[in-house]
């Protein structure tokens, strides 16, 4: 998801693999497996690619979650019912006030 995004992102600014490789002090072939989701984006990036492609770090930041939690529970018999009792105690945890 966040690989696809950001090559969107990059194409669509008109930006080669080697400035991104470059803004992130990595090698092209690095961005190309990001890109492919060959390799996951590391958290420590997001901050650098949100200002190479003039978008929030949230936006960045909420995909990088998204494919954290999906690493974790896609090959779990129980991980949508996991995940959607996970979302249950955060909306609880917001009604109480518990929230970050």
């Amino acid at each position: 998801m966040l690989g696809g995004r950001i090559k969107m992102l990059r194409e669509s600014k008109g930006i080669v693999q080697r400035q991104v490789a470059a803004k992130l002090e990595v090698d092209s072939a690095y961005v190309s497996k990001m890109e492919n989701d060959e390799k996951p984006v590391s958290r420590a990036y997001i901050q650098k690619l949100s200002e190479l492609f003039e978008t929030t770090p949230e936006d960045l930041e909420t995909m990088w979650l998204s494919d954290k939690i999906m690493e974790i529970i896609q090959n779990e018999p129980h991980g949508l019912k996991a995940l959607k009792l996970s979302e249950e105690r955060i909306m609880q945890g917001i009604a109480h006030g518990k929230a970050n």
